[in-house]
């Protein structure tokens, strides 16, 4: 059967079939319903051009998330173009999303317009007096850390002593040869837990569940190494940076080559200790990965302690830790110690692309527990990190968003509780933009094919070294906030939210469907009127 049509007309009453379905501006569960009126003084783009029109860009995304699949779950967009204010698209826009390290967003946003991309975080260290002339502290040292993230071989090229052997270099520069006392790892600047709330037990033992301290050292993890040794035999167990902290509980055994792997590690909550069981063949690669441990100020000072004595320093007493507990549940009084010393941060514009590109938990814990330290007066009762929250929220004012958009428990998104709208995220991201701190925001971002999270997505696609933003994705959610431009040129900032979706590639594919239709996008978005009528669907 033919139809008396040509095969640009069929197209377009297609697309206003489509259009009229799946528009997010025509919902039966809103009464007030934004209707969106073209200005016909604006072109976008010709019929035989489809590609050039807003109302097909709108439908294909509708299309895309169409998709049965998805039914079950909840996904929730808003995309608005930075060039004209107009609002592309949106979908549950105002609804509570959990969004995995889209949280770390809110977190690096708030410390970057408070404190401003130069601030360095500051660690000093102090004994009773300077050393006397033949060079001996008579007391303890003590290392009293502000929330540093970089004294870590991430920062040093993956060297893990470099950072604490820069340290001991400087105090064996001011003449120290003897310490008549303890090494003391002092985290008490923060008022914290070392574990957030609604972080799961089985996140815990693993790097993106490190303990939060405000004396950190190598991102509070450890790289374990186990390998097969003869058949028959426990298999060798080792750590990187090696310390007398960690105990190990051996019941693997080596096996002959070609037999199965069965291996398991268990790290105690809370300990130090690690219980590993299993089977590894003869030839086997092993194990190598990166454990939390906790109690890192003590870690610290252990390996201060280690490097000093390296050095010639010698160490009378042992490698202790300090926290509030131990100074009547207030900081380290400073006021009667001598300062030795003091190493800074690279500026938090570089720890900013430390924490937005991989996506690195540590970093942005310490970054809201130092900003609410920094911003809050002295004596609040608050925890550091309930400081740092307040200075969050203040900044979603500064953005014009609706505090209740933001539901937060941690820095990083690791919890389970955090909730945030799209919209929010979304005027965050726009936000910055328009910001005195837009360019360092934007090269902290990770770039699409390049970098970071991103670095496997939008291969092969308009989207490729073009999509900036911030990835999450935990159990069941995956995030997708940024920026994209267009083929046209035109600049979109967005947030994508996927939640209660359990296959995660499905989640993923969709968010890159649609970042890759916007970054397609030929044509320009149109001046609009907005019009509130009474019935949904009506225009007047």
């Amino acid at each position: 059967m033919k139809f008396p049509f040509s095969t640009s007309v069929r197209s377009l009453v297609l697309i206003g079939i489509v259009t009229v379905l799946f528009a997010p501006s025509f919902g039966q569960s809103d009464p007030r319903t934004r209707v969106v009126v073209t200005d016909p003084s604006v072109k976008t783009g010709s019929a035989s051009s489809p590609a050039s029109e807003l109302p097909y860009l709108r439908s294909r995304i509708s299309i895309a998330l169409a998709n049965p699949e998805l039914q079950r779950g909840s996904i929730g967009i808003k995309v608005m173009s930075l060039d004209s204010g107009e609002v592309v698209y949106e979908r549950n826009s105002e609804n509570y999303f959990m969004p995995a390290s889209n949280m770390k967003s809110f977190t690096v946003a708030a410390a970057l317009d408070r404190l401003g991309p130069s601030h360095r975080f500051s660690t000093t260290i102090y004994a009773s007096s300077r050393p006397d002339t033949e060079g001996t502290v008579k007391g303890d040292l003590i290392i009293f850390g502000r929330g540093d993230p970089s004294i870590s071989g991430a920062f040093n090229g993956g060297d893990p002593y470099a950072a604490i052997d820069a340290i001991a270099d400087r105090l064996v520069s001011a003449g120290i040869r003897k310490i008549e006392g303890n090494v003391v790892g002092d985290e008490s600047y923060f008022n914290t837990l070392a574990v957030p709330y609604g972080w799961e037990w089985d996140d815990l033992q693993w790097y993106y569940g490190a303990e939060i301290s405000a004396l950190s050292v190598n991102d509070n993890a450890v790289v374990l190494k186990i390998s097969p040794s003869s058949v028959g035999n426990s298999c060798s167990v080792a750590f990187s940076p090696a310390s007398k902290l960690f105990g190990v509980v051996n019941n693997t055994r080596t096996v002959a080559r070609g037999g199965k792997k069965t291996l398991a590690i268990t790290k105690q909550v809370g300990k130090n200790i690690f219980e590993i069981t299993g089977d590894i063949p003869v030839g086997d690669d092993g194990f190598s990965g990166n454990i939390a441990i906790s109690r890192p100020a003590e870690l610290f000072a252990d390996l201060l302690k280690q490097r000093l004595e390296l050095k010639g320093v010698t160490v009378t007493g042992n490698a202790v830790a300090a926290g509030r507990a131990d100074h009547d549940g207030k900081p380290l009084d400073t006021a009667s110690l001598s300062e030795i010393t003091s190493v800074f941060s690279p500026p938090l514009g570089i720890i900013a692309g430390k924490i937005m590109k991989p996506s690195q938990n540590l970093y942005t814990e310490l970054l809201l527990r130092a900003l609410g330290e920094i911003a809050s007066p002295e004596g609040s009762s608050k925890t550091s990190d309930e400081k740092g929250i307040a200075v969050v929220r203040e900044l979603l004012k500064k953005a014009g968003v609706n505090t209740d958009s933001l539901v937060q428990y941690d820095a990083s998104g690791l919890s389970r509780h955090n909730l945030i709208t799209p919209n929010a995220s979304m005027m965050i991201y726009k936000f910055m933009d328009a910001g005195p701190n837009a360019q360092v925001w934007k090269d902290a971002l990770t770039i699409g094919g390049v970098d970071g999270t991103l670095r496997r997505r939008f291969k092969n696609t308009s989207a490729l070294a073009n999509v900036r933003g911030k990835t999450g994705t935990i159990d069941q959610v995956s995030a997708l906030s940024g920026y994209v431009t267009s083929k046209a040129g035109e600049r979109f900032v967005f947030s994508i939210l996927t939640n209660n979706i359990p296959d995660s590639r499905l989640r993923v594919s969709t968010i890159d469907e649609i970042v890759v239709l916007l970054a397609n996008f030929e044509g320009r978005t149109a001046e609009v009127k907005q019009v509130t009528t009474e019935t949904a669907g009506t225009i007047q």
